[in-house]
């Protein structure tokens, strides 16, 4: 099976993001991995905060 790698941000809705970019890879039938840069806090309002990962934790 191929893999592919996305480095992206996490967004907790699904819509975007690395979650979006694995069900992408899925639909092709590709084995994802990620390397997540960034988490956002949010509700179906608004984007409450973004916290980028340091690159000594990636």
């Amino acid at each position: 099976m191929k893999t592919v790698l996305t480095i992206a941000g996490s967004d907790c809705s699904g819509g975007a993001g690395v979650q979006a970019d694995l069900k992408t890879m899925a639909a092709h039938g590709v084995f994802g991995m990620s390397v997540i840069v960034s988490v956002v806090a949010e509700n179906t309002a608004r984007v409450i905060d973004i916290q980028d990962i340091t690159p000594k934790m990636i």
